[in-house]
């Protein structure tokens, strides 16, 4: 316990970063490095495209956006995309397992970057028993609901936050898909392949039969031929406004969920500073199209009002008396289900056994199996706790739960990429001549001699703190002002106001500072514009979410600071690592101090 605090303050303790790792220590990976850019893309779309193309477009469509709901996917897209470029400038920078957290490690410290990994932890664990329970929905829609009749005669669960029976089928798929990623990386992802282009072939289907089943009056149903007794709001494209398209987009997050999974494989990967930025944007394209291509006919087919949220495509083919595609479409969505469910599953051990190699998680779940070179203990842990949390909760409370985890992580990763901009001894000014040249660079001068690098880093870090909480009350204030009471109208209205120019004011004083000197493969363009976008945006759709959704959030957080304030903190490898550089400068020279 020697280095919990004897190698600097409480302060410097939590703020000590991750080393990059060198040559040497590259050599002693113990994960085999097989995947490549068709793996890496197939894994993406894999990981993503599953519960939210089968339920979520549905859901989102029935009574939060209708018709819009494609306006809900491509608003949810832009923002992924934002924090997904970020990303991929990570992945170029730190080609190791562990995703955000690996990267907030690096630049930000290591609370925050246990914070990230425990949250990334919560968000896929939550996210896989999600596309777990989907999965079981169908499949039991399929066979007649045997396993919901069965159980909820005979072993019903009557509690408010719990499900209304125990889904024993969803923890026997979890486990089954533990067993496979588990068994080996290559022959998990050759599965993840097969599985992928059966999703792709099933879409395909819906999408070719919707476009000639559909009707474009579907688009725009008027108000007077909604059925009495149903929330159909003012009918139209968009029947619930441009706060149901943005309420959509929050919950349409949700099927965006899963890019990040490429970003974990890095110790895995051949040649990951090249391949892991391209599978990011190929997957995210792809991913955004089926989605787009999915909603449309969803709702060109079938009334919005009419849509059923838990097994939409089976229920709208029924309707229209196509029992063959039906069938066909729901043994299709049954392996897609599982495809996502191989995706989401995957990541989870690599971020427990990057955290565990650290030290800042119990060293079992970070051993390696000397046969499958995988770390089978942690993957069949997370199987293990995703199954339970798949069985005993029902599908909307899990995908409530999955949100806001991803945003969070999503957020500290684009204020990484800032810090890390301006986080450099060697920097130039952003008199860019390349295809990111942007007019407001060359009106606004963009030298800055008179500044240090020290003063230089000060300053956009308070820059990017002072923007980061602007947004969060900008935030608040535009979530709040259309329900407020008249009195309180004027000062929200005031409050956006100031926000608004302390926004544009520390991004364009951003703009100003040089930027770090770096040799990547891939760089985030337009910076800080794009980081910047993304954290409003990221805090926006964090607004939209409800207050049980971020109870549940904070009660799994605290479970999180509790390992690490308990056993974390006194067994960081880093910590022991520079205890050892002082201890080594302090026998060399007495005279320095502790």
């Amino acid at each position: 316990m020697r280095n919990s605090f004897s190698n600097g303050t409480l302060f410097e303790t939590l703020c000590r970063k991750k080393t990059f790792i060198d040559e040497a220590e590259a050599e002693k990976e113990k994960l085999k490095r097989v995947l490549n850019i068709f793996d890496l893309t197939a894994l993406g779309i894999g990981s993503t495209l599953g519960c939210g193309v089968y339920v979520l477009a549905g859901t989102v469509a029935k009574s939060i956006a209708g018709p819009a709901v494609i306006l809900s996917f491509i608003v949810a897209a832009i923002v992924s995309s934002f924090s997904g470029v970020c990303y991929a400038e990570f992945a170029g920078r730190v080609p190791k397992a562990g995703s955000a957290y690996i990267y907030s490690y690096v630049t930000v410290g290591e609370f925050i970057a246990f914070f990230i990994g425990w949250t990334l932890y919560i968000e896929h664990t939550i996210g896989t028993a999600s596309v777990a329970k989907a999965m079981t929905n169908y499949l039991d829609a399929l066979l007649g609901d045997p396993q919901k009749r069965y159980f909820k005669k005979h072993f019903p669960m009557r509690v408010d936050f719990l499900g209304e029976y125990p889904d024993f089928a969803s923890f026997f798929f979890v486990i089954f898909i533990a067993l496979i990623v588990a068994w080996g990386v290559k022959k998990s992802s050759t599965l993840n392949k097969a599985f992928t282009l059966l999703n792709l072939l099933t879409l395909s289907t819906v999408v070719v039969s919707g476009f000639f089943l559909g009707k474009l009056s579907n688009w725009f149903i008027p108000k007077s031929n909604i059925p009495p007794g149903v929330d159909g709001g003012n009918g139209g494209f968009s029947p619930f406004g441009w706060n149901g398209i943005i309420a959509g987009a929050a919950r349409c997050f949700y099927g965006f969920i899963g890019f990040d999974s490429i970003a974990t494989t890095g110790e895995e990967t051949k040649d990951p500073k090249k391949t892991i930025p391209l599978a990011i944007v190929l997957s995210l394209f792809f991913v955004t199209l089926a989605y787009s291509s999915v909603a449309s006919v969803l709702t060109l087919m079938w009334p919005y009002y009419d849509q059923d949220p838990d097994a939409p495509l089976p229920v709208i083919y029924e309707n229209m008396g196509m029992p063959i595609i039906k069938y066909m479409v729901t043994c299709g969505a049954v392996f897609a289900l599982m495809t996502t469910l191989l995706g989401c599953l995957f990541p989870i051990p690599r971020i427990l056994y990057a955290m565990s190699s650290d030290g800042l998680l119990f060293k079992c779940l970070s051993k390696v199996n000397e046969k499958t070179k995988t770390p089978v203990l942690a993957t069949m842990i997370c199987g293990i706790g995703t199954g339970l949390l798949s069985s005993i909760f029902n599908l909307e409370q899990l995908v409530e739960m999955t949100s806001i985890g991803t945003l969070m992580s999503y957020l500290m990763v684009c204020i990484c990429i800032l810090i890390l901009r301006y986080n450099n001894n060697n920097t130039v000014g952003q008199d860019l001549d390349n295809s990111e040249v942007h007019i407001i660079y060359k009106w606004w001068n963009a030298s800055n001699t008179g500044l240090t690098n020290t003063d230089s880093q000060y300053v956009s870090r308070v820059l990017i703190l002072t923007y980061t909480f602007a947004s969060f009350v900008f935030c608040i204030c535009m979530k709040n002002v259309n329900n407020c009471e008249d009195s309180l109208l004027l000062s929200l209205t005031i409050v956006i106001g100031i926000s608004i120019a302390i926004l544009l004011i520390s991004m364009l004083m951003l703009c100003r500072l040089p930027q770090a000197i770096e040799n990547l493969s891939f760089r985030v363009p337009f910076v800080p514009l794009v980081p910047c976008l993304s954290i409003i945006l990221n805090l926006y759709l964090m607004m939209e979410l409800n207050i049980k959704t971020w109870m549940r959030f904070f009660i799994g957080i605290v479970v999180g600071l509790l390992i690490y304030a308990f056993y974390g903190v006194h067994n960081s490898l880093e910590g022991f690592k520079q205890q050892a550089i002082k201890d080594k400068e302090h026998k060399q020279d007495p005279k320095i101090s502790n």
